[in-house]
């Protein structure tokens, strides 16, 4: 139950972020700081405490997901990008990239769930992750289909479709049998490893900033330090 409140939570994460270029015009520092500190957080899950949960045998699911999501991201162009830099070239416009932003969405939900089953504080830094995570894909989301000139209400059921799929895809993961947990969380390892690595960092780095770095850091670091608070 816990783990379906997170991914709730996740959701409303995506879903709030959203509303956000219809009240307020971003300024791409701002956009750049929430990418490089959503890289942060994802990294830090990754290797504080998604990694240790893992078995030798599952480490061929973390490469699984990680060459999965880099298909489906070149196949959709999904993920973040600052308001200025969401351009036809870089983001392909309109429902493609919305869907895959979806099909995404599922599997953190399903890492959410497995994660608190496996561990429930590692679970909390992953859903931690994937909340931090949701803002700059909410932004992208509402950013892209704005223009492409979708009216405000089909871009809030957009939003509204893809917050909902975080409490799916946690539900969804009680059907996976114990023995395959530590797989499934290896997969969305990888996932979070593609998405952190190779599409959130070039993106907060398209300039270099030291303050950028500092922020990628100051992520990692809030996991770390929230991990030590949680096991205590």
């Amino acid at each position: 139950m816990i783990s379906i409140i997170l991914a709730l939570i996740a959701g409303l994460s995506d879903l709030l972020s959203g509303l956000v270029p219809f009240y307020y015009k971003l300024r791409e520092s701002h956009t750049r700081y929430i990418i490089a500190f959503a890289a942060g957080t994802m990294l830090g899950a990754v290797f504080f405490e998604m990694l240790p949960e893992l078995k030798p045998a599952d480490f061929i699911f973390l490469a699984l997901g990680f060459f999965s999501f880099y298909l489906l991201e070149r196949l959709t162009m999904i993920h973040s990008c600052g308001e200025s830099e969401c351009v036809a070239e870089a983001h392909r416009i309109g429902w493609l990239p919305v869907l895959g932003m979806a099909s995404d969405n599922i599997i953190d939900g399903v890492g959410i769930a497995i994660a608190y089953l496996i561990n429930p504080a590692t679970g909390i830094m992953v859903a931690l992750a994937v909340i931090v995570h949701e803002i700059p894909q909410g932004l992208t989301t509402t950013i892209l289909l704005k223009r492409a000139e979708y009216g405000k209400l089909k871009i809030f059921l957009a939003l509204a479709v893809e917050s909902i799929l975080y409490p799916i895809g946690a539900s969804l993961a009680f059907l996976v049998p114990n023995a395959l947990n530590t797989a499934f969380l290896a997969f969305v390892t990888g996932d979070f490893l593609y998405i952190s690595a190779s599409d959130l960092l070039p993106d907060a780095h398209k300039q270099f900033n030291v303050k950028v770095i500092l922020t990628v850091l100051l992520g990692s670091l809030a996991i770390l330090v929230l991990e030590f608070f949680i096991k205590g």
